[in-house]
């Protein structure tokens, strides 16, 4: 959490995510952009992210299938980085995992042997994360929390898995005293990957090749309740990328980015979201909310 605090009235954030770099390219913007703003912002992690592909030969040791079984550790530091990155001067932002550091595991994709490990955070008790988070927005109360939509974005397990505790959390928070106003699942906007994809720099690096038709997830335009524009923290976004080099490749255009599939994606100067819990307050009919908060939202 940042150390920047505004008395009874402090906007406060919590962004929850599955593993370390989900935060960097889905909400990077955001949480640069509010932690800049003096907002307390909360970035939590669900698992280490154990079972990622590790780019390049120099950490590939380290993955679950290369030995040493080390990634998970690794990963820690790259999300601190990152979040080093994103904090504005004089304020600070450090990692906080679901239960602690380690207590589930990154579940791999379906099917896969990881999905089997018994601490693979798919196969934990269905309340006890739920839990875990409600203790964290009780101990925080956050006005707006984001998560994902249903398909946990691409599909992967915990993913879907942050789908479900986010919702089932925000109402046990509930019963139990803190009520969060907005609830936001952080997509992409159809248009934006087109417009992002159309301007790719020609500078990629060697190998990388552009999606398919439909490859990567996008939602209408009309079902996008909420667009905040996130230039003013663009490169500290790009910076936060970069700090996961295990994971995240950034080109040296510094607009377009890959996974370890090579498939090129673009960095959003813009972070689209749809409001699924609260009031929208847009700034006139028809027009989409520019904000994740409003004058409704900041409270005690």
């Amino acid at each position: 959490m940042t150390s920047v605090t505004h008395g009874s009235r402090s906007r406060r954030l919590m962004v929850v995510h599955a593993h370390p770099d989900d935060e960097s390219i889905m909400t990077g913007g955001i949480i640069a952009r509010y932690l800049a703003e003096g907002a307390e912002v909360t970035v939590v992690t669900c698992t280490l992210g154990e079972e990622g592909e590790v780019i390049g030969d120099r950490w590939a040791g380290l993955a679950a299938d290369g030995g040493a079984d080390q990634l998970g550790g690794y990963r820690v530091l790259e999300l601190t980085r990152a979040l080093d990155a994103l904090a504005a001067p004089g304020t600070s932002l450090v990692p906080t995992f679901l239960g602690g550091a380690g207590r589930w595991r990154d579940s791999g994709m379906a099917g896969s042997p990881a999905a089997e490990h018994p601490r693979a955070f798919t196969n934990a008790a269905p309340d006890e994360p739920v839990t875990a988070l409600a203790d964290l927005i009780l101990a925080l109360r956050p006005q707006v929390l984001v998560g994902y939509d249903p398909a946990g974005t691409y599909g992967h397990p915990d993913h879907v898995e942050v789908h479900r505790i986010c919702g089932a959390a925000i109402d046990e928070a509930r019963t139990r005293g803190w009520s969060v106003a907005k609830h936001y699942w952080s997509v992409t906007e159809a248009t934006a990957l087109e417009r992002g994809l159309d301007g790719v720099d020609t500078r990629v690096p060697e190998g990388w090749r552009m999606p398919l038709a439909d490859e990567l997830p996008r939602y209408p335009d009309a079902d996008i309740t909420t667009g905040v524009d996130v230039r003013d923290v663009f490169e500290r976004k790009v910076d936060a990328l970069a700090a996961h080099a295990t994971q995240v490749t950034v080109a040296p255009s510094r607009t377009e980015y890959a996974l370890s599939n090579n498939i090129v994606q673009p960095i959003h100067p813009e972070e689209h979201f749809i409001l699924v819990e609260g009031a929208l307050e847009p700034p006139a009919p028809g027009e989409r909310e520019t904000d994740l908060f409003g004058p409704s939202t900041v409270d005690s």
